[in-house]
């Protein structure tokens, strides 16, 4: 029997450093996101980090915390619902950190029968400490609990026309009332040995502007060239001129170069360029969450305008969007009667 899951990042129990200490070590200590010998990644996670972050954000959590608990968690479980009711077979939720976990998503499918299952990362681009942190776990828990189980895993959805029109469709309503000087296309960061850690072919990834250009074996896991694409057939879609449009990365932790431009500073150059109304799309997350409400709509926005700025618009992500849920759940009913994922 074939069932879904669907797989989000996760989020603290509560905004409370008593929550957030916890998940930030589920996370950290992920040799996918800070990816250095343990010891090294132990002393500075436990060491370090742990001794200050949980406090700085459980603040910032608090800031876009719903009645009803995370926002993100809040958003997966709506789409879940809404894709639940319209396909025939089973399909669970989990997180990769926190719950509900990927473990009790796999027990929830096993209980009903299900021995394949739809493992289906909810990021459209491809990444170490996303994509492949969750088929990591996903693996070490079916072999230790599921033997029985088979994994069908849904590649980055980057550039399927369903989830590009669906994207175009939602910035294209959020901007008709909102008369816009540029469009910032946002990504969430990564540090650049990821990008080059991901190259299958060991010599492709220059990071230096060409290669994300240049057709490759190493695009079906490279998180930057997504990214570019990503933009290009959103831009192309919604006929957006260039130099009405820009990307960046944001989200970057202090050592390690990551992906530039960054987000903050390049925000914060744009009211002296004469962009004065800025409007900021976060295209790496299909839910809204920390990076999005807080990083993006508070704080962005704050630095935008104290900069010289004067109208800013956060876009929301998919969420549970009507369209959206459909896309998804078109694509399980796809595979679930043709035993083929996404053309």
């Amino acid at each position: 029997m074939k069932g879904v899951l669907l797989v989000n990042l996760g989020s603290p129990e509560s905004p409370t450093p008593k929550d957030v200490k916890p998940y930030l070590d589920e996370f950290l200590m992920d040799k996918y996101v800070i990816d250095v010998p343990f010891l090294l990644r132990a002393l500075l996670v436990r060491g370090i980090i742990l001794q200050t972050r949980p406090k700085k954000s459980a603040a910032a959590y608090a800031k876009i915390w719903w009645d009803e608990g995370s926002p993100l968690v809040v958003i997966s479980k709506r789409m879940h619902e809404k894709v639940k009711q319209q396909v025939e077979i089973p399909v669970a939720l989990a997180m990769r950190y926190g719950n509900p976990s990927l473990l009790s998503g796999l027990q929830e499918l096993h209980d009903k029968g299900v021995n394949e299952v739809m493992l289906f990362p909810l990021y459209p681009q491809h990444a170490m400490a996303s994509t492949t942190t969750i088929l990591e776990l996903a693996e070490d828990l079916r072999k230790k609990h599921f033997p029985e189980m088979k994994f069908t895993i849904v590649p980055a959805f980057y550039n399927k026309p369903d989830y590009i029109k669906n994207l175009a469709d939602s910035i294209k309503s959020h901007l008709e009332n909102f008369e816009y000087d540029h469009l910032l296309f946002s990504y969430h960061g990564i540090p650049e040995r990821h990008i080059r850690k991901t190259d299958i072919t060991k010599s492709h990834c220059k990071i230096d502007g060409s290669c994300c250009n240049t057709p490759s074996p190493a695009h079906e896991f490279c998180y930057r060239h997504q990214c570019y694409e990503t933009t290009k057939q959103v831009v192309k879609l919604l006929g957006i001129p260039e130099g009405k449009y820009s990307q960046t990365f944001q989200s970057r932790l202090a050592g390690d170069k990551w992906l530039t431009p960054y987000t903050d500073v390049e925000v914060n150059k744009m009211p002296e360029k004469g962009i004065k109304n800025l409007a900021v799309v976060t295209p790496a997350f299909v839910s809204d969450c920390l990076e999005t409400l807080e990083e993006i709509a508070m704080e962005a926005n704050h630095e935008f305008k104290e900069h010289g700025g004067e109208n800013f618009m956060a876009i929301p992500c998919l969420n549970d969007s009507d369209d959206w849920c459909k896309t998804v759940s078109n694509w399980i009913t796809e595979w679930a009667t043709v035993e083929k994922v996404i053309v």
